[in-house]
Order: structure tokens, then C-alpha cells, then sequence
């Protein structure tokens, strides 16, 4: 008997082994690209106006069909869709490494995106459906620690690659993992209950699709300028879309997404957990980009080590909330992960400098990872426990809608209050050394330099920050930064209180029940009632997404 359960105990971590390569891969592909951008730009003359189009094309397509993804693994089965993506992302990249120029690269992201499409909630879906529930928040946990160890070790490996082979050498990372995690899948993932639905609510995928295309496209056009046509408009057609998506989905008899889920208050309060930590993270990137590079000189490999310190140790960490969620309840280790998050933001308002200690940055950047990932675990478990039988895939693809949306949100916010609180801070270092606000612009404009590091981005040029007319822009700046942490600090105090409020903690009761569904997905099935048959929980294969 102990040996069967050894067995199937193997069998289960292999799987979610599995889940979490798949799942990383939707992470590190943009990422390794991103990093090594200006290598491939030059080498394949990509116009400037294109690099960061290039660096995005994929996201952009995932975040347009990550809802589509999800109702077709629960429509055609989660493995089958799984197995399917991770093929064409094979195939997309190793094609990638024949790329004669640009545009074939632009046509293989677009092609890559397709298939990271169905790695981004499908993964988290079969999590439920491949771990029994009373297993599964550990499983959540061991899922984030193997994401956080590939994420933290291969972009460090693939720049060292990059110098000795070349930059085509990024495209053998992903269908490496890719196969790997094919070949794992096959064996140790079962397949997911097929739900019976008469037709795939096409409208509705698009329309949704529609409007998270238009929403990424004018958050990123939004750093330059909120009221240029080209942020308000892809906002407007943002709206439209979601609006007519609301419309349609409360007509039809088979809709993409179940609106009724958004009356509990335990989804709603995941869902902006999940915008939260990846608008702090992705922020967080492009606050140590500019202060890091402009006024500390940091080179961009001293600022991407920043992340490497701690990462076994974040890795254990969050196997641990993993644990611990099973043993208390996920709002305690979400209120603990936001906890995290603000401690960081507040550690570096606290402590920034021109003159501010690396250990400080390495401090700030490690708990601002940690507390992501906490998170992260938590809210993955309180989606999935909501998910509706049938409907796993869907759900997981709305947690990876809104966190790609708050990772969308982070660099615009950041950059505008950064720039506003700059602009403060220069007007006053100028007041009080009685120099003209003419003779202050002037000078901030000689420090501004030419090169950006992604659309609409700020940077200053660190020897003209520090003889700038008599001005101390450096300090300046910092204390822009300051000002910009304190500020975003208190997001995540909000939601943590959202959720000491507003989220039942778990019982006794709860703890021994199977499932409870807090919203039918038809309407019917009163809040706070149990399932106790099998057969409702949904259990039998189901994975985890951010």
C-alpha cells in the first residue's frame, strides 16, 4: 500500500512538473527576447519605430485569446489543447531560428503567440483536475517554486549563450522545455472531463478578445501621452468591445464566461489580487531600469542580477504557502503575500538614494518577488476553487486575463507618476536655488537622453543629472521615485483589507468538504453551500496558472 501511494505520489509531481515547465514557457519566451532585443534588431535591421512591437507580438496575441484558449480546452479537453500548443511553439521557434529578416520573425511571434495561448490558463485548469483537492494547494505551491527557479536561472544562462553562440540561439529554450514538457504530459497528465456544449460562443471570444487587445494596446500607447488618439482610441474600442461583450454574454444560452462569478467576493477580490502583483512586479522592473541605469550606473546585467539572490530560497518559500494554505486558508497566505508587496515598495521609499546600497535594491527586489509569488499561490487556489464543473478552463484564463492586464498597467503608472514627481522635484530644487523655470527646463532637457529603453520610456543621462545648471537632478529623481513607491504601496494594503473583509475564512467544515461552489454556474446553487458529490466537484485532472 505504501508503495502504490509512493508511486502515485511520483506520478502526481511529475505532473505538475509538467504544468509548470508549460507554464513558464508563456513567461521566459518574451522574456529572453525582450532581454536580447537589441542583438536581434540589429542584426535583422529592425526599423527602432518596430523593436518594441517586435519584443510584444506575442503577448499581444495571447492577451487577444486567452479567453478563446480556455473554452476550448473545456469544450474539445484541457490535454489535448495543452499538447497541441506546446507543439506549435516548438515548431514557431525552431522556424525562428531561420529568420531571414524582420518580418518573417513578426510572422513566427505571431504564430508563437498562438501557441502560448493555450499554456496560459490551460495549465492551472488541469492542475484541479490532475490533484485531488485537499492535495492541490500544495501542488500550487511546488507549481510557483519550479516557475520561480527556471525564471530566476535560464535568463541569467540564456545572455551567457547569447555571447558565445548568438542571439538565434534564444529560440532553442522554449521547445527545449517545450518537448520536455510534451513528453511529460503525455505520460503523467490525465485528460480533463469534456463538458457537452452545443457550439463554442465564438462572438463572445472575439468580443472579449477584442476588448484586452484594445486595452494592452492603449496602456502601452498611454506612455506617451494620455490624450493622443492613439491611447484614448484603442481605449474607446476597449470599452465598446467590453461593453458588447456584457451584452451578449447575459443573451446567450451558452456563454464564454459565467458574469454571475463576479458576485462573489472571493473571485473578485483573486481577480484584483492578481492585476495587483503583476502591477507592482512589472512596475517594479521599470523603476530599477531607470534609477538603476540613470542615476546609480548600474550596467543592465547588475540590474538583472538583482533578481537572482533568494531564489531558492523564494522557491521554498512558496512551496511553503503552498502548504500552509491547506492547513489554514488561502486568505491568510494572500493577505501575507500582499503583506510582502507593500513592504517592498515601502522598504524602497524608505531607503532610495543616489548614493542608496546595492543590498537595499537586492532587499526590495527579493521581497517584492517573494510577495508576488505568495500571491500568486493563493489567488491560483481561490480561483479554481470557484471555477463551475465544466468551466476550469475559462476561469483559469480570467485569472491570466487580469494579471496580464495589471502587467500591462505597471510600466504606464510607474513611468507617469515617476515623471510627474520629477517634475515637482526639479521645479522646487530650482525655486529654492533661485534659478528660472526657463533655465530648469533647459537643463532638464540636456539630461534627457535619446535612447529609450521601450516605448515612451523616460531616461537621463547619469553625468548630466549630476551637473544639470546647478541642479541636483539625481536627487531629484530619487526622491521622485520615493514618492512614486509610497504612492503604489498602499494598493496592496487596499486589497489585503478587501480581503480580511470580504472573504469568509475557511472552517472546519469547510476544510473536510470537498468543494464548495459559491456561485452555480446557472444560477441555482445558493452561496456558501456544499457539493459533496465527486462528480460535482470536477476532480480527477486539473493544473495551475498565474
Amino acid at each position: 500500500m505504501p508503495a502504490l501511494r509512493s508511486r502515485a505520489d511520483t506520478r502526481a509531481l511529475l505532473a505538475i512538473i509538467a504544468l509548470a515547465l508549460a507554464f513558464t514557457i508563456t513567461v521566459l519566451d518574451p522574456l529572453v527576447l525582450s532581454l536580447n532585443l537589441p542583438q536581434v534588431s540589429r542584426d535583422l535591421r529592425v526599423p527602432p519605430q518596430l523593436a518594441g512591437l517586435l519584443g510584444g507580438t506575442a503577448t499581444l496575441v495571447m492577451a487577444a485569446a486567452v479567453l478563446a484558449a480556455g473554452n476550448l480546452g473545456d469544450a474539445y479537453g484541457l490535454k489535448r489543447l495543452l499538447m497541441l500548443g506546446l507543439g506549435v511553439v516548438t515548431v514557431a521557434d525552431l522556424l525562428s531560428l531561420l529568420s531571414p529578416g524582420y518580418a518573417y520573425l513578426f510572422t513566427m511571434r505571431v504564430l508563437d503567440g498562438v501557441g502560448m495561448t493555450a499554456l496560459l490558463g490551460v495549465p492551472l485548469a488541469l492542475l484541479k483536475t490532475s490533484v485531488p483537492e485537499q492535495k492541490r494547494p500544495t501542488a500550487i505551491g511546488v507549481f510557483m517554486a519550479v516557475e520561480m527557479i527556471l525564471c530566476g536561472v535560464i535568463p541569467a544562462f540564456t545572455g551567457w549563450m547569447v555571447t558565445a553562440v548568438g542571439w538565434r540561439s534564444l529560440f532553442l529554450v522554449a521547445p527545449s522545455l517545450s518537448l520536455l514538457a510534451l513528453w511529460l504530459t503525455a505520460v503523467y497528465v490525465p485528460e480533463s472531463p469534456v463538458r457537452q456544449r452545443p457550439r463554442l460562443d465564438v462572438i463572445g471570444v472575439a468580443l472579449i478578445g477584442a476588448a484586452l487587445l484594445g486595452l494592452v494596446i492603449g496602456i502601452a500607447a498611454a506612455q506617451k501621452g494620455v490624450l493622443r488618439p492613439e491611447t484614448w482610441l484603442p481605449f474607446a474600442f476597449s470599452a465598446a468591445a467590453a461593453t458588447a461583450f456584457v451584452l451578449h454574454e447575459r443573451r446567450t444560452t451558452e456563454p464564454a464566461l459565467d458574469l454571475t462569478l463576479f458576485r462573489n467576493a472571493t473571485f473578485s477580490i483573486a481577480l484584483a489580487s492578481a492585476i495587483t502583483l503583476n502591477f507592482l512586479s512589472a512596475g517594479l522592473g521599470v523603476a530599477l531600469g531607470q534609477f538603476g541605469t540613470k542615476v546609480l550606473a548600474l550596467s543592465p546585467e547588475a540590474i538583472g542580477a538583482l533578481y537572482l539572490p533568494g531564489t531558492l530560497l523564494i522557491a521554498g518559500a512558496v512551496t511553503l504557502a503552498g502548504r500552509l494554505m491547506g492547513v489554514h486558508s488561502p486568505r491568510s497566505v494572500l493577505i501575507v503575500g500582499l503583506s510582502l508587496l507593500s513592504a517592498s515598495g515601502l522598504l524602497m521609499a524608505a531607503t532610495v538614494s543616489p548614493t542608496m546600497a546595492l543590498w537595499l535594491l537586492v532587499l526590495a527586489t527579493w521581497l517584492c518577488n517573494l510577495g508576488a509569488l505568495v500571491t500568486a499561490t493563493s489567488v491560483s487556489e481561490m480561483v479554481l476553487s470557484r471555477a463551475p464543473p465544466g468551466h476550469t478552463g475559462t476561469v483559469a484564463s480570467v485569472q491570466l486575463a487580469a494579471g496580464m492586464t495589471g502587467y500591462a498597467l505597471g510600466p504606464t503608472v510607474y513611468l507617469l507618476l515617476l515623471n510627474i514627481f520629477f517634475q515637482r522635484e526639479w521645479l522646487a530644487d530650482a525655486h529654492s536655488r533661485a534659478i528660472s523655470i526657463t533655465s530648469a527646463e533647459r537643463a532638464v532637457d540636456a539630461a534627457r537622453s535619446a535612447v529609450a529603453h521601450s516605448p515612451g520610456s523616460a531616461g537621463y543621462d547619469p553625468n548630466l543629472l549630476r551637473h544639470a545648471a546647478g541642479l541636483q537632478l539625481d536627487v531629484d529623481l530619487a526622491n521622485a521615485l520615493r514618492l512614486t513607491m509610497l504612492a503604489v504601496s498602499f494598493v496592496p494594503i487596499v486589497v489585503a483589507v478587501a480581503a480580511l473583509l470580504l472573504v469568509r475564512r475557511r472552517t472546519e467544515r469547510d476544510v473536510s468538504a470537498p468543494e464548495h461552489a459559491e456561485v452555480d454556474p446557472r444560477g441555482g446553487m445558493p452561496e456558501g453551500s456544499a457539493i459533496k458529490s465527486a462528480n460535482h466537484t470536477g476532480r480527477g485532472l486539473k493544473p495551475p496558472a498565474e
